[in-house]
């Protein structure tokens, strides 16, 4: 899909909150401890190998969250794939220059650079990456369908009440013309500001004070319609309106 999302629903997930930054920070230390745990050789370097692995895989994770933080706004306005591959080649970019960096400074007394080692970190960086990104890809999918699906419940319940509420609304109408026209006039009144909110997109963001003033129409209506078999209190409390 190489639409443009907006940037709420972008697949990149605000990585500069207080709970993004925690969860790669532990995520990042498992799977460090998991990878030294396999492939050291001699366990009295453990402790040696799993802090040294740790600095490096935290500063490439803090590092690169923050770039791709700073960038989000901007990623957001591009398409999917070109914001997918913008935030993978910082990702690489990062690994790569941490990578040489590390190299540089473990290797500047015995001038022992490790190609191999090199390789070795972008190949994994690369695939953790991927995956990762894929993740918040699935993630913004997921969420996109579970709002999908909610919006068409809330639709499909609409399409059931409004008939009924139309029908009595409708009945309300014609039996209050002849006794008292102002009254039935209210209702008409009543009535088309409730569905013109009505017609609006699902979701849409409205004021406390209009939201109020819908519900008193709706509860005029309601009361015409059961009489005294209708009570309403309303309990409200103090909140700006706007």
């Amino acid at each position: 899909n190489n639409n443009k999302p907006a940037e709420n629903e972008f697949f990149l997930p605000d990585l500069c909150s207080v709970q993004s930054v925690f969860l790669l920070v532990l995520i990042s230390e498992l799977m460090v401890l998991v990878m030294v745990l396999f492939s050291v050789a001699d366990l009295n370097n453990l402790w040696q190998e799993l802090a040294m692995t740790s600095l490096f895989v935290q500063w490439v994770v803090l590092l690169s969250a923050s770039l791709l933080c700073s960038c989000r706004t901007w990623l957001s306005k591009l398409a999917l794939a070109q914001a997918a591959a913008f935030s993978y080649l910082v990702i690489m970019l990062v690994l790569l220059s941490l990578s040489l960096l590390s190299q540089y400074l473990l290797t500047m007394d015995t001038q022992g650079f490790s190609v191999l080692s090199l390789v070795r970190n972008l190949l994994v960086g690369s695939i953790i990456a991927g995956i990762v990104l894929h993740y918040f890809y699935i993630n913004m999918q997921w969420r996109q369908k579970a709002r999908a699906e909610l919006q068409f419940r809330l639709q499909a319940l609409q399409s059931r009440i409004r008939p009924h509420f139309l029908f009595n609304s409708m009945n309300i109408i014609a039996s209050l013309i002849m006794i008292d026209p102002e009254k039935a006039e209210q209702v008409v009144e009543d009535l088309s500001e409730l569905f013109r909110a009505s017609l609006n997109e699902t979701g849409n963001q409205v004021l406390l004070e209009k939201e109020l003033e819908l519900c008193r129409r709706y509860v005029h209506i309601e009361q015409l319609r059961l009489e005294s078999r209708l009570r309403v209190e309303w309990n409200i409390s103090p909140m700006p309106n706007d």
